[in-house]
């Protein structure tokens, strides 16, 4: 699966269960989306990174490659995260207008 539409699913998902106090994390865990651990987690942090993500606390030690997720995890969408779907919900949306055009024309 492609990482973009990995990291809109995890936004998605976020975004679609704010204030929800059942949320669970399974719901975006790399076992449920299919996709190695290792994966998944540089995934959240590219999310968190950019700012499109909270609750996440990340640590990279010296000796480590890559930085890695410190668990539990309560990971929620920002506003930037909610401009991101927005932006990409309108882009997805115009392309389908610009391929019904396309085919009209």
């Amino acid at each position: 699966m492609d990482n973009f539409k990995i990291m809109y699913k995890i936004l998605k998902e976020l975004e679609k269960n704010m204030g929800n106090e059942d949320f669970s994390v399974r719901s975006i865990s790399a076992e449920y989306l299919k996709i190695p651990y290792e994966k998944w987690e540089q995934l959240l942090i590219i999310l968190y990174d950019s700012g499109y993500i909270t609750g996440i606390v990340v640590s990279q030690d010296m000796d480590e490659k890559f930085k890695h997720i410190i668990e539990p995890i309560n990971p929620s969408i920002t506003l930037r995260g909610m401009e991101y779907l927005a932006s990409n919900s309108f882009m997805a949306k115009a392309r389908e207008a610009l391929k019904v055009v396309g085919d009209i024309i």
